[in-house]
């Protein structure tokens, strides 16, 4: 989510995923997948920072264990294992 102002000076907070497109007609417009528009008093350099500045801050978080929780508890685990050669042991048996 990420924090802005509408040109009245109420701020809101938008959810970045939404955001299809941004505009700067000279002010920001900022078009949601929806179609809603909201004209914003951030410029469009600031607003894509603040997006991806929100979509580090969730990979990051992803990236470091909650407390109390075992990191190697999810560590991927070898779903295959190891098959031995059987080729030259055809004769064998």
């Amino acid at each position: 989510m990420i924090l802005l102002t509408r040109l009245s000076g109420s701020a809101f907070v938008l959810n970045a995923d939404l955001i299809e497109r941004l505009d700067s007609t000279p002010d920001t417009v900022v078009t949601l997948v929806d179609g809603k528009k909201y004209v914003v008093a951030e410029g469009l350099v600031e607003v894509v920072d603040q997006v991806r500045a929100w979509r580090g801050s969730i990979i990051a978080a992803g990236a470091v264990p909650a407390a109390g929780v075992d990191p190697h508890a999810y560590a991927p685990r070898a779903h295959l294992t190891a098959v031995s050669d059987r080729a030259g042991r055809e004769g064998e048996a």
